[in-house]
């Protein structure tokens, strides 16, 4: 696999129906209008796909915006719609070109705070923060009010009439896009064996009918400096976790 930005501009009408149709095999109560509505606010997507054949199997959409941070301008960089074939599922290819952006975008300014942002339907969406932020919001371990006020900030300013600050939920209302049934199901299991997925559901609990839990994490340098060799660590111990096939002796 494979993972390439490409600005909205460059956006083709054969890549947008692929990515339609990507996106409508997991979600339900997914328009076509309103797909492609939502992209054209986006400044550009990454799009993953298969070497071989070039076919787009997956892809997340990108929106930077600035947000007030007290006396202070910071930069955010938002995720919107973000969907993988289930087939390529565990492939890193999306990550990598996504912490890639992430530089590029804190190198052009390289003194300003950045932050990533990203509202999540289900729990894996919460994974990619959780499990690889030093410091990010919602935290089952910690509170950080600076967070959670920029996670106000960027809600009011995106969301502001599905926003329930009192939960900080955003309610799309019913019949609102949400996975489907079978998709980033969590079962008991999930929830005694992984904090963070029992910490999702508690602060997103009405997740399966489409509400979101807005999410921040800060893009710092020790985060940049730390997570190639983090990501490396990762793929080594799922390599050596991979049976090797045997090999069948010659007669």
């Amino acid at each position: 696999m494979k993972a390439r930005y490409v600005p909205i501009s460059k956006v083709s009408v054969p890549m947008i129906r692929r990515m339609y149709e990507v996106y409508s095999g997991y979600y339900d109560n997914v328009g076509l209008e309103l797909f492609c509505d939502d992209l054209s606010e986006k400044n550009g997507v990454l799009l993953v796909e298969d070497r071989a054949s070039k076919r787009i199997v997956g892809f997340s959409t990108m929106k930077t915006l600035d947000l007030r941070a007290g006396n202070k301008t910071v930069k955010g960089i938002f995720s919107g719609d973000t969907i993988i074939e289930q087939e390529y599922w565990g492939s890193k290819a999306l990550q990598v070109a996504f912490f890639l952006r992430l530089i590029r975008e804190k190198l052009r300014h390289p003194f300003r705070p950045m932050f990533w942002l990203l509202i999540s339907k289900g729990y894996k969406t919460y994974l990619l923060m959780a499990n690889n932020f030093y410091n990010y919001y919602p935290n089952s371990t910690s509170h950080c009010e600076r967070l959670e006020g920029l996670v106000d900030n960027y809600c009011d300013q995106l969301f502001k009439p599905y926003y329930c600050s009192n939960k900080r939920i955003l309610d799309f209302g019913e019949g609102y896009t949400h996975l489907k049934s079978n998709v980033a199901t969590i079962s008991d299991e999930m929830r005694a064996q992984n904090d963070k997925i029992h910490f999702f559901e508690k602060r997103n609990p009405s997740w399966e009918r489409g509400t979101e839990l807005p999410c921040i994490g800060e893009v710092s340098y020790a985060l940049i400096f730390k997570y190639p060799f983090a990501l490396l660590g990762k793929l080594r111990r799922k390599q050596r976790r991979t049976p090797v096939p045997a090999i069948a002796a010659n007669n």
